[in-house]
């Protein structure tokens, strides 16, 4: 496959503060060690890592005529994405989320909508879309002017052009679910989202079974991201595979999800096998605990390598 993909989603500032414990009582104040502005955002986070993977990144999202949207654009310029396919929004700011880093690198999120809620269908250049082998849409249920219609729409025209497509979602506060992604998944080769969010759309619990509700809605392949449980992944060929955590030093999990989507889109376009494509992906979720932030933890592909000799990878 050529070595080229093209990220569609939600694109973040986030501030983010550890260790954070509790939230201070109205009018008072707490100290933390330590706060950073980054880049954050499904399409955005897995983008910078598959760029730092080796593979050339074009981004599709929406950001404000504001300060933290000129940050955005710029840092993504720096990290070698294009960014051509980025709008501005005149009505809405740049989304951002308060990341709340726990002690032991779990996190919580305060999250402003912004200007991924103005992402719209005509925001979209199909013409320029068939030029990429593999669409990858992430951030949905935070995209209120494109879930649901637009986002099958899309993943329609991708398929039509000869697209793979990848697919990765967020946290639904509106509690619609499948509501809102269920016209898209028989248009979805790769379906990974996390095993949180995928008992939430399919009203099931295991992830034997949850694959097996999917695919019986049309989804090609599944992989879920299982935090501490690992990761599970199972195919249209009915092959699964489980991939235990890897026992790391935790810094920040923030962005491990999309860093699992990084690394499986990775192995597809490198040819890997299924099981392989898994291994990738939860070697690249893992590293990026290591460092805080979204994608710090992640430099190179060859770093990524030798990070999974340690634990027995070989690729």
């Amino acid at each position: 496959m050529e070595n080229r993909a093209l990220c569609l989603g939600i694109i973040v500032a986030d501030f983010l503060g550890k260790p954070i414990e509790k939230i201070p009582e109205r009018g008072k104040l707490t100290l933390t060690e330590r706060t950073e502005l980054h880049i954050g955002g499904c399409a955005s986070n897995t983008g910078v890592i598959l760029r730092k993977l080796g593979t050339e990144v074009s981004l599709i999202g929406k950001v404000g005529d504001d300060e933290l949207g000129r940050f955005v654009i710029n840092k993504l310029r720096q990290e070698r994405l294009d960014v051509e396919g980025i709008k501005i929004s005149r009505d809405k700011t740049t989304s951002g989320t308060i990341v709340l880093i726990h002690s032991d690198g779990e996190r919580s999120f305060i999250h402003s909508t912004g200007a991924n809620g103005d992402l719209r269908l005509e925001d979209i250049d199909f013409s320029r879309m068939k030029k990429f082998p593999l669409l990858h849409i992430a951030g949905t249920f935070l995209m209120p002017g494109f879930d649901g219609k637009p986002l099958a729409e899309t993943f329609r025209k991708a398929k039509e052009a000869g697209l793979v497509t990848c697919f990765d979602t967020a946290w639904d506060s509106t509690g619609r679910w499948m509501e809102l992604v269920e016209e898209s998944l028989p248009y979805v080769d790769y379906f990974l989202p996390s095993i949180e969010e995928a008992r939430m759309i399919t009203r099931r619990e295991s992830p034997a079974d949850i694959a097996a509700f999917l695919m019986d809605k049309g989804v090609k392949n599944v992989g879920l991201k299982m935090g501490k449980e690992g990761a599970f992944i199972c195919s249209g060929k009915k092959e699964s595979f489980r991939f235990k955590a890897l026992d790391i030093d935790v810094v920040d999990t923030t962005g491990c999800g999309d860093a699992f989507a990084a690394g499986f889109i990775a192995g597809i376009i490198r040819g890997f096998s299924f099981e392989k494509c898994g291994m990738l992906a939860n070697l690249t979720g893992s590293k990026t605990a290591t460092a805080i932030g979204t994608t710090a933890g992640i430099t190179s592909y060859d770093d990524l390598m030798e990070f999974g000799k340690k634990y027995g990878y070989s690729f």
